[in-house]
């Protein structure tokens, strides 16, 4: 795919939501400029793809009790992140993340996608051969939670609407055993898969301005917020999109 497109001015509330998946699991990221959104408006729009998923332990939007927030205000040190994926500990994750720019700072902030698709593509065959039809187990880290929870997913999945196959990771603190291999050896592969995944031409980098929306498909990239060197607030309301379709394994 040709990771992400830009959008400008589209009107959201009469978009068609057939055509946004369609897009959205051919490029892997929307971006949507001139989106001069309130929370109840973003909110409206995200709901016409499906139901809403909230991540236990994150900060809601005062009032707005399916958005999060994310933000540097009042830390005195940068949050962290690497690639990863949202919330892929439950049975069913999300197929879509979106972010609303609330404050956009005046140096830095940009946030990073993976394409999994061009990942898988880019294997060895011996290495795609290796991995058909083994599952990895995702555990979640670094929420606050008073259970620890876990599930298993396909690594080599099929996309539901594309029909291609992406490499399903998150960030390796989250990917904690892969099937029919030792503890050893599938530390060792997620590492080697997930280095191989975020190779620099393997990823985009969005710069944000005020008024964007962006919004991914998280069964075709991964992504992380790049903190360094940010000057001024940055502050995004996000909110999650369950998923409907289920991926098939390879």
């Amino acid at each position: 795919m040709t990771l992400g497109m830009e959008i400008r001015a589209l009107d959201l509330d009469s978009a068609s939501v057939d055509d946004m998946r369609t897009q959205l699991a051919e490029h892997g990221v929307l971006i949507l400029r001139d989106q001069p959104l309130d929370d109840r408006r973003f909110l409206t729009f995200l709901r016409r793809f499906g139901d809403l998923m909230f991540t236990e332990g994150e900060t809601p939007v005062a009032g707005y009790p399916d958005l999060n927030v994310v933000s540097n205000v009042g830390r005195t040190t940068p949050p962290k992140s690497t690639f990863h994926v949202d919330t892929t500990y439950v049975p069913n994750p999300p197929a879509y993340t979106a972010l609303r720019a609330v404050s956009v700072p005046a140096v830095g902030g940009s946030t990073l996608f993976s394409d999994q698709y061009a990942a898988y593509e880019s294997l060895p065959a011996t290495v795609k051969a290796d991995l058909a039809g083994r599952t990895v187990t995702h555990r979640v880290t670094g929420v606050a939670s008073d259970t620890e929870s876990s599930a298993e997913h396909p690594l080599l999945a099929v996309h539901p609407v594309s029909g291609r196959t992406a490499l399903a990771l998150s960030a390796p603190a989250r990917c904690v055993a892969i099937s029919g291999m030792n503890s050893d050896e599938a530390h060792e592969t997620i590492r080697y898969l997930f280095e191989h995944s975020t190779r620099t031409e393997n990823v985009l980098q969005h710069a944000w301005a005020a008024d964007d929306v962006v919004m991914w498909d998280n069964r075709c990239v991964m992504h992380r917020a790049d903190h360094s060197g940010v000057v001024g607030d940055r502050v995004m309301h996000r909110a999650m999109v369950a998923s409907t379709e289920t991926v098939s394994v390879v």
